[in-house]
Formats: structure tokens, sequence, C-alpha cells
């Protein structure tokens, strides 16, 4: 069996080679390469991933990876510090979708107090409590936690909730 090429594929081959050769052998040009801007997505509040940053609790909203966000709820009196999971639009995951959260509190001129979070009677935070902060402008707080198997920890001004 003959294999036949279409009417003048040789001929556009041989234009190509010639092209290409005939190229190399020019000097780079001087004019820089037109880049143009992506044009922009269409926006929806709704469903744009990192887009929404405030806080629905009234804490502190931070990132970890692409995927996920989490708000911290600090509590001035000790009685109530909270931490609420989101995904990358923002909606809410239940408590569960992490493990072993932990709040330890770093104030000036004395011991460090860690505080062990459990999931709310609702599923839908951690919670713990411990000793008051008298001064949060001058207290710390590492927030640790284990999603995916994977072990995280972050340290945070003390910035009570709102």
């Amino acid at each position: 069996m003959t294999h036949r090429w279409p009417k003048g594929f040789a001929r556009h081959v041989t234009v190509a080679a010639a092209a290409v050769f005939m190229s190399c052998n020019r000097a780079p040009s001087a004019r820089q390469p037109v880049v143009q801007a992506a044009p922009a997505p269409v926006s929806n509040a709704g469903s744009v991933p990192h887009g929404d940053h405030n806080p629905h609790h009234g804490g502190i909203v931070m990132m970890k990876g692409d995927d996920l966000h989490y708000e911290v709820v600090l509590d001035p009196s000790g009685r109530a510090h909270r931490v609420y999971f989101t995904d990358a639009i923002r909606e809410d995951l239940p408590a569960s979708v992490a493990s072993e959260v932990a709040l330890t509190i770093h104030r000036p001129g004395a011991a460090d107090e860690r505080i062990a979070l459990q999931i709310d009677d609702a599923g839908e935070s951690w919670i713990g409590s411990g000793q008051p902060v008298g001064a949060p402008a001058a207290t710390t707080v590492r927030l640790a936690f284990s999603i995916r198997q994977e072990q995280y920890w972050i340290d945070l001004p003390f910035a009570p909730g709102k």
C-alpha cells in the first residue's frame, strides 16, 4: 500500500523549513515583544477563591495553602477562644476538618499557657478557655492544628475578637 501526501504538502513543508532556516541567521530583534494582559475574569464574589477575608465571627482570618481559611477569635476574658475553618471561597467547614487544635498564650513575664481546644456542641468551631489576658497588645498567641495528616502552627498577635 502506498501512502500519498495531500496535494501541495511538499511545497508547504519546503516553505516552512526555509522560513525556519532563514530566521536562524538573523540577529535578535532589539524590540521587546508586546505582551497583553489577559482579560479580567468575570467577578462573582461568591465563588472567587481568596476574595473574602472579612471575619465572619469577629476574629482574624488567615490562610493555609490555597484551599483553607481559618478564623481565630480571641477572648480577653479567657472564657471562649474559638477557631473556625472555611474553604477557599469561605464556605463553612465542619470543625472536624482539623484535629489537635490548640492555642498557646504568651504573656510577657509569665509562663506560656497552653489551651487545648475542643469541638463545640454544634460541630462548627473549636473552643477553649484559659486565664484572662490583661495586656492584649503585649501578648501573642500560637495557633497549632493538624489537617490532612500535616501539623501546622502560626504565631499571631493577641487581637481580641469583636
